[in-house]
């Protein structure tokens, strides 16, 4: 994701944070100055939000070290301003392994809970749920007690991406196929939207936004199985371009251009005395043409590292890895040759060719002979 910025590593998984998150704490870092006027009030009402951010991390790895126990990687954690995302490189394929990674989360969140309250009880301290209060130790444990309860409840609502929207999914594919289970899902998840994004009209401008966000993330989660179960059994040879170019290193980005505008071809495989060196993606050729003009050569404007696939390999496994990449063409190599091209463009082509041809079946088998 762009403008993320590193924080670190836990358990082997990278941290982000999102860039806009800084305005958050900035927002907060104000906002407290005003209200209470004074540079201390502004920086605890930093630390607390800090501390808010630590709790949804650590939500975040319940998810994440679950899913390690069945096999699934997760590729990093991020810091919104909404909140934290685990983004995991795909979802257990047996549902009650998803049920466990989905509850996870929640299920940290009420265990920080009791801890939290069981210390603040040993403290005597009030477990009170009264925000205008100042923000002092006497009042820190009870808020953030209340943090993560809120957290569990809200993350627990059945709708896409929450963890109740996939705690319904894994549920229902016990019972139907894992489409129809996501579809479902998807369905309450859009309805759920509505009703809040109604009720944000007349309480909160904020609960429609996030009423929005999670429309969009439904229908994406839907299109995304859907279109998984559209290329199961797919290999990379039935999905590659195999009319394509090539430029050597040697050439120039006047002659890149050139090939650029005389067709459809956006990425092109960089050849050095025949072996595949690099790709010189659109986004390079464009940059290196601002940077050093047309006589800059292709090996200096090049990404050198990029996926590669086999024509045996299972499509979706490749395209799970150009999704992340920095590029998002693969060149297709076989003994060392480049015989092919996987682009994501390509693939959605071929989603809609099935998808059509699968609606046609339908339809017709809907037709009495």
């Amino acid at each position: 994701m762009k403008w993320t910025i590193r924080l670190g590593k836990v358990f082997g998984i990278e941290l982000s944070m999102h860039a806009t998150f800084l305005l958050l704490l900035f927002f907060v870092a104000v906002s407290q100055y005003r209200a209470v006027g004074t540079v201390a009030g502004a920086v605890s009402g930093v630390a607390f939000m800090l501390a808010v951010f630590s709790i949804v991390v650590l939500h975040e790895l319940g998810h994440a070290v679950t899913a390690m126990r069945f096999g699934v990687h997760t590729r990093d954690i991020i810091l919104l301003p909404i909140g934290g995302v685990a983004r995991l490189d795909r979802m257990p394929e047996r549902p009650l392994h998803e049920l466990l990674v989905a509850i996870a989360g929640p299920a940290v969140s009420v265990g920080l809970a009791l801890l939290l309250a069981l210390v603040a009880q040993m403290l005597s301290q009030p477990l009170s749920a009264d925000w205008s209060q100042p923000l002092t130790f006497h009042t820190v444990l009870g808020r953030l007690v209340w943090v993560n309860v809120s957290l569990a409840v809200f993350n627990l609502i059945p709708a896409f991406p929450l963890d109740g929207g996939r705690v319904l999914r894994a549920t229902l594919a016990m019972r139907m196929n894992y489409v129809s289970a996501t579809q479902t899902a998807a369905r309450v998840g859009r309805s759920i939207a509505l009703v809040l994004g109604t009720l944000g009209l007349f309480v909160n401008p904020m609960i429609t936004l996030i009423a929005v966000f999670i429309w969009i993330t439904a229908a994406a989660e839907a299109g995304s199985v859907e279109a998984t179960a559209l290329l199961k059994g797919t290999t990379v040879r039935q999905a590659m371009v195999t009319q394509f170019e090539s430029l050597p290193t040697t050439a120039t980005l006047a002659e890149a251009a050139e090939r650029l505008l005389a067709g459809a071809q956006v990425d092109f495989p960089v050849l050095e005395d025949g072996r595949l060196a690099g790709i010189l993606t659109r986004t390079g050729l464009i940059a290196g043409l601002a940077r050093g003009g047309q006589q800059v050569l292709v090996r200096d404007a090049m990404v050198s590292a990029f996926e590669s696939a086999t024509p045996g390999e299972a499509l979706d496994a490749v395209l799970a890895r150009l999704r992340v990449h920095v590029t998002h063409t693969a060149p297709v190599l076989d003994e060392g040759r480049v015989i092919g091209l996987l682009t994501l463009d390509n693939v959605g082509e071929l989603l809609a060719v099935r998808g059509a041809l699968r609606t046609g079946l339908n339809a017709g088998a809907g037709v009495p002979a």
